[in-house]
């Protein structure tokens, strides 16, 4: 699935594929490693806004071509927009750090993400704001801006703490260093660790597998953990016998039923 240098995009590109219930997200600007342009966050911006209101979508798969997933943000490009104090995503869509900030949407479908070779700044806060991530063996991992003079505002400064505690996440904020795959399995950071060359296809596996659930439950699912660790357990809990009662009498709760009884896989439709 790479594309050659020579056929992408100056600024680069987002490019979407659709395969089955899964939506195929491809960073494509592997001449520049995929650095990351105005440009290309509009159009990550405009693939996670589809596969949220799509309803025949059901999982998203974050992946690169080339052999580098991304060495994070172009700063020629990027810097005027920070300097005025703009976002390049824009507003009304579904923000892909999910940072719920005011005037974006949040995603509600589950996201997949692969990541091999560089994965830098971005690359990392991308992948944090995602659900599952599977890693090849190859990664080379840095969050790098305080060596640029900047700060991680995409979500690394929240999300590598709340993942492998304060003085991991310091030991690599602070220093910038570069560590690999064993150590971001080590933090917490991704889930699942493969050779180079199978990192996308064990991301498909894995998405697969969860479109073959049902949906409303998936995704009450995963809003539920995700409340639970921005609120607590207490706020989380909250919502238990509600949305589980909303839940048990869907078409999708009964289908549940019948196939544990018919003894076959269930046909879920989403309703």
């Amino acid at each position: 699935m790479n594309t050659p240098p020579s056929l992408a995009p100056a600024e680069g590109s987002i490019d979407c594929t659709v395969q089955g219930p899964l939506l195929l997200i491809a960073i494509n600007r592997p001449a520049k490693r995929n650095g990351f342009t105005p440009k290309m966050f509009r159009e990550l911006g405009q693939a996670y806004t589809r596969l949220d209101d799509d309803p025949a979508l059901r999982v998203g798969v974050l992946h690169a071509l080339g052999e580098h997933f991304t060495a994070g943000l172009d700063l020629p490009t990027i810097a005027p927009l920070m300097q005025r104090g703009e976002k390049a995503v824009p507003l009304g869509l579904v923000d892909p750090l999910n940072l719920g900030m005011d005037g974006y949407r949040r995603r509600s479908k589950p996201m997949v993400v692969a990541v091999q070779g560089i994965t830098y700044t971005l690359g990392i806060e991308l992948m944090l704001a995602a659900d599952i991530v599977v890693a090849a063996d190859n990664c080379r991992f840095s969050q790098l801006e305080v060596k640029r003079g900047i700060m991680a505002t995409g979500g690394a400064t929240l999300r590598m703490a709340e993942r492998a505690g304060l003085g991991n996440a310091l030991l690599h904020l602070l220093t910038g260093d570069e560590f690999g795959s064993t150590e971001a399995l080590r933090l917490n950071f991704v889930q699942k660790v493969v050779p180079a060359g199978q990192v996308l296809d064990e991301a498909l596996r894995i998405a697969d597998v969860i479109a073959a659930q049902a949906p409303l439950a998936v995704v009450a699912t995963r809003n539920n953990a995700l409340k639970a660790v921005e609120h607590g357990p207490l706020a989380a809990m909250q919502d238990f016998i509600t949305v589980q009662q909303g839940l048990s009498r869907s078409e999708d709760a009964a289908e549940g039923v019948r196939s544990f009884v018919e003894k076959r896989p269930a046909r879920f439709e989403g309703r």
